[in-house]
């Protein structure tokens, strides 16, 4: 959980309550030297038990909350935690560079993809909703987010590996991000073997954080590595953890079919959903009822009172 500011320059309206504070300590000290001069002043407390002092003391710090609330308001006070969700929508985002064709993870990285991707479809919920994105040097919408599975399925069997060169894991995650602009709740599910050579993986971070969306990512292949048409292609863990870990999500290093299985099966039962509440509505209401306690106590009998 963290708060952002959508406007932080109002904040330094923050700086006047010291300055208040200061106010209210130098006119208590010429009110307390005034009122001393009062020969029968102590007795009266005593008899009262009650201080002289303390009706100011209310009001400033009424004036102080006033402030502070008005000012976290302006400045566009924005929660953000994280809720389980209990309608969660996922895009399956699935690499399909030359490198996916790599053994390593048998019968291939992408064949190894599309079955274990296919057999997650079958074991959620009736409601869950799914959308498709392969990306290589490109990204390719496959599936729009639906609730119909067979569809999803069909899409998934049809991807290939690409003929365009590159893996642009940004552009993946700007397209998959895009399907799920209108879901209450959703999460990039990014299956790669993270040889990130096209874009900037922070963009891709920043994108997501500005929607919302959590992306999990799934490492296909091995440290050791797998023979590809052009050379050993080993896993490249740390695109796909900073990917993960910056965006409130999960990172699941995959050696074979069987962890694959696992992994998306964890993503599944472990759905979170990014939630941001804005608060300015909610801080300015607050400081209405401050500033309307205040007025009444400063306008009513109360300042009539010895305390």
């Amino acid at each position: 959980m963290y708060f952002t500011f959508t406007d932080p320059k109002y904040l330094f309206a923050l700086l006047t309550i010291p300055f208040i504070i200061f106010i209210y300590l130098l006119s208590l000290k010429n009110t307390k030297k005034k009122a001393l001069t009062f020969a029968n002043f102590n007795a009266i407390a005593k008899v009262r038990g009650v201080s002289f002092f303390s009706r100011n003391i209310i009001t400033t710090v009424l004036s102080i909350i006033v402030i502070t609330l008005m000012t976290l308001s302006a400045s566009g006070m924005t929660l953000h935690t994280q809720a389980y969700a209990s309608s969660f929508s996922f895009v399956i985002a699935i690499d399909v560079s030359r490198s996916m064709e790599a053994k390593d993870i048998t019968p291939t990285r992408l064949d190894a993809s599309k079955q274990t991707a296919k057999e997650f479809i079958d074991s959620s919920p009736i409601t869950t909703k799914f959308g498709v994105v392969s990306f290589s040097g490109n990204a390719y919408i496959h599936q729009d987010i639906t609730e119909k599975k067979g569809l999803v399925k069909e899409s998934i069997e049809g991807i290939e590996i690409s003929s365009i060169e590159g893996t642009d894991i940004y552009e993946a995650v700007i397209t998959a991000t895009n399907l799920l602009k209108e879901e209450s709740g959703g999460s990039i599910i990014l299956m790669s073997d993270g040889q990130m050579n096209v874009g900037e993986v922070d963009d891709a971070i920043d994108y997501a954080n500005r929607h919302d969306v959590i992306i999990n990512t799934i490492g296909i292949g091995t440290l050791e590595g797998g023979e590809t048409p052009y050379g050993i292609s080993r896993l490249n863990e740390e695109v796909l953890k900073a990917l993960a870990y910056n965006t409130e999500g999960d990172y699941y290093s995959v050696q074979d079919k069987n962890a694959l299985s696992n992994s998306l099966e964890t993503i599944m039962k472990l759905s979170q959903k990014k939630i941001s509440v804005d608060l300015s509505g909610y801080l300015l209401f607050a400081a209405m009822i401050a500033f309307f306690i205040d007025y009444i106590l400063v306008n009513s009998r109360y300042r009539l009172l010895p305390f």
